[in-house]
């Protein structure tokens, strides 16, 4: 490691046994398991998990019991006669009935056909007390609401999009906690390097001020330049507080996101990554064969079709589809039942046209029409900023390395030049505006030296994330150990 990344790592070293080491890697992998961004997200996904676990089963059969146990009636009911009469009669029975079926949705036409077995028995109470049984043994039912739109041909595209999305959302939000982590963990990287400078700083002028005194007395320095060096161990003691305060924050804010009971870190400087190149055409094959919005743009496209395939469906002619096939049974002794079966069918085709709408079907369609056409005009706009997005990040991360070590370098000059600045001044060479000069100097590089390494760290996971994939490693990045309770 070079000097500077030496100098730090002494000015860090300090510590008492009470605080916890931690480097960004071990945050970020303890952020991905704890943090609360990782519960929200494991959550959301969980959610889609169940959703298309939901889609799936609504295409195996289903078996159902529906049963009445049982209905009791004691009341007078008004029935129409033979004769065409309404009379009043009382109604003293009471009723039980259930009804076993099996159900299974046809993809291929977007109907649902049902096997379903009967039994009703009817008790009736009053001078003459009488029992009754109805069976249907067997019966098959088909029924389709459209015969002109299939709601599952388009939930059979649409669904395993929606999954896929919210796998790929998964990986993205991973990365977020990446970045959102490394935003923490420099955030107090910084404030301790800027408090352990402002406690040097404040060391130094204090040092400077007890010297300046003595040669105030031999009447070397005059009284102005004594009165400058006091002020500037004012500056430091309010400086040294306001790093502090800073410190306490931001120590805070990382240990909540981390999910740890403790607030006193003592972070490392992250190592620089071994050199890689990105080229804009891999990053964007990458980001368009892994990111979410890449299905997204394509689900978005599929829903808009579905709907105008849905309205185009319902709008003008509406037919709907119901048949039934089997036997049946009724009698007072329930042995013979199963016997001598009565047959049972009917097909019923309701058919629905619209006269005269004063253009509501035609409204209707033109809405959902143009609806599509914005979608897909929004769409390409969201390609074009994709597209931008990871083009000029690209460009940014490839000249990010370069800025870095500037800046290192820079913070190298800074240093050294406040050490012989010092020396000179102790010496009476040079004059307390020359030393603050050069101190103000060397505070500004190192933080600007750690703006840039943060940066650095900040680009590098923003790459990751536009694009889903490890450069470093050469493969996509994947979540795994996702369990579903």
């Amino acid at each position: 490691m070079k000097k500077i990344l030496i100098l730090f790592a002494l000015l860090l070293s300090y510590s008492t046994f009470s605080q916890r080491q931690i480097t960004l890697k071990e945050a970020i992998n303890i952020a991905q398991k704890n943090s609360p961004d990782y519960q929200t997200i494991l959550n959301q996904n969980q959610s889609s998990y169940w959703r298309f676990k939901n889609y799936e089963a609504s295409f195996l059969p289903q078996l159902r019991l529906d049963a009445t146990i049982p209905q009791y009636l004691n009341s007078v009911n008004r029935i129409t006669n033979d004769s065409g009469q309404d009379i009043f009669v009382r109604s003293n029975q009471s009723r039980l009935e259930g009804n076993l079926s099996l159900n299974q949705n046809i993809a291929l036409t977007g109907g649902t056909i049902s096997f379903s077995s009967q039994l009703e028995r009817v008790d009736v109470y009053g001078d003459i007390n009488s029992t009754g049984f109805a069976l249907t043994p067997f019966s098959i039912n088909y029924s389709q609401n459209s015969l002109f739109y299939n709601q599952f041909k388009w939930d059979k595209k649409i669904e395993p999009m929606l999954y896929e999305e919210a796998k790929r959302e998964l990986i993205e939000n991973m990365e977020q906690i990446s970045l959102n982590t490394a935003t923490r963990y420099f955030a107090l990287l910084k404030a301790q390097v800027q408090t352990r400078i402002a406690i040097s700083n404040l060391s130094n002028q204090d040092t400077l001020f007890k010297i300046s005194k003595g040669r105030f007395k031999m009447g070397k320095i005059a009284e102005n330049d004594l009165l400058q060096i006091e002020l500037s161990v004012l500056n430091s003691k309010n400086e040294l507080t306001t790093n502090e305060i800073n410190l306490k924050k931001t120590s805070q804010n990382l240990s909540r996101y981390l999910s740890i009971d403790t607030e006193n870190f003592l972070l490392s400087i992250p190592k620089e990554l071994s050199t890689f190149t990105v080229t804009v055409k891999k990053a964007l094959e990458e980001a368009k064969e892994n990111r979410k919005a890449v299905i997204e743009f394509r689900r978005k496209r599929l829903e808009a079709e579905r709907n105008v395939a849905e309205v185009k469906g319902n709008n003008r002619i509406q037919l709907s589809l119901n048949a039934n096939f089997g036997v049946s049974q009724q009698g007072n002794v329930f042995n013979e039942l199963f016997k001598n079966y009565n047959q049972q069918q009917y097909v019923t085709l309701s058919l629905g046209i619209p006269i005269l709408d004063w253009g509501v079907s035609k409204s209707r369609r033109k809405l959902v029409e143009a609806n599509k056409d914005l979608i897909n005009t929004n769409i390409e706009q969201d390609k074009q900023e994709f597209e931008q997005e990871i083009y000029l990040h690209v460009l940014n991360w490839q000249n990010q390395r370069n800025f870095l070590e500037t800046a290192e370098k820079a913070q190298e000059i800074a240093i050294r030049r406040y050490d012989i600045t010092k020396k000179r001044f102790v010496l009476g060479k040079i004059t307390i505006t020359d030393l603050n000069l050069a101190l103000q100097e060397k505070d500004k590089s190192v933080l600007q030296y750690l703006n840039s390494l943060e940066k650095f760290w900040l680009d590098y996971y923003t790459l990751r994330k536009l694009t889903l994939y490890d450069f470093i490693k050469n493969k996509k990045i994947e979540v795994e150990d996702i369990i579903y309770n």
